[in-house]
């Protein structure tokens, strides 16, 4: 086994959403790992205080208060990239959203609002940071992390589930439009997670009831389970692997009856 295989050291990453759930334990993966972080999330609050947690642990890691919803937000990011690091290794785009209605009550502003901040931010970052991985050196990689609902009808609601599966074929496009540019795209479908997002889920004891019983491992993940897929994508060992869904969800989708 060469260690150099399973390590991040010396790569530079962006993360979206990275203070909270999933995409905050990517974060503290990623730096343990050896890499360099840039987080972007909505709270600069929280986002200055995480920063200044990892800068004393030793860490390279900065950050931007954006909220990707937002037109313009991708530029701005990457423009912010470009002047500090000139090229990128890594881009995981894992801001998400989610409002849990049937489908009839939806308005318009729900389906902007899900759409934006889910698919659309996906779309526009991976755009944007195209030449910096294409500069990168040593191959760039992009991560989407989308969900189980992008492949199979679940209660998160129709535009949750339309703006992961859109996620998924992304991924399946841009793997194969920029392969010859040395950059590989894969995406995490995850099922229900101990994160903020999934909390007015998880502490109804009814819907937790239905959750458990559907998944063979009989249980909630926890975020450093998908942070460790995500990992391993980003990696020289996944060096051959690109286009692909990865479900991490105990089981869910290999269950059907």
């Amino acid at each position: 086994m060469t260690p150099s295989l399973w390590s991040l050291s010396g790569q530079r990453a962006l993360i979206t959403g990275g203070t909270k759930g999933i995409g905050e334990a990517i974060v503290q993966q990623f730096l343990d790992l050896g890499a360099s972080v840039f987080i972007v999330a909505r709270d600069n609050d929280l986002l200055q205080q995480q920063l200044t947690d990892y800068r004393q642990q030793g860490h390279l890691v900065d950050g931007l208060a954006v909220d990707m919803s937002k037109p313009g937000s991708a530029a701005q990011v990457m423009d912010t990239i470009k002047e500090k690091w000139g090229s990128l290794d890594i881009l995981v785009n894992n801001a998400g959203t989610n409002i849990r209605k049937a489908t009839a009550d939806y308005s318009p502003a729900d389906y902007e609002h899900v759409l934006n901040t889910n698919q659309r931010s996906a779309y526009e970052l991976s755009q944007a940071a195209y030449p910096l991985l294409k500069a990168s050196g040593i191959g760039g990689k992009i991560v989407m992390i989308s969900s189980v609902s992008g492949l199979a009808h679940t209660s998160s609601g129709s535009l949750y589930g339309m703006s992961k599966a859109a996620m998924l074929q992304l991924t399946r496009n841009l793997a194969v439009e920029w392969a010859p540019d040395g950059i590989r795209v894969n995406a995490v479908a995850p099922w229900y997670i101990k994160t903020p997002l999934a909390t007015p889920v998880l502490t109804n004891p009814e819907k937790l009831s239905g959750i458990l019983r559907r998944t063979p491992m009989n249980r909630v993940g926890e975020p450093e389970e998908i942070a460790s897929v995500v990992s391993f994508l980003c990696m020289p060992a996944s060096s051959y692997v690109t286009g692909q869904t990865i479900s991490a969800d105990g089981g869910l989708m290999a269950w059907a009856y």
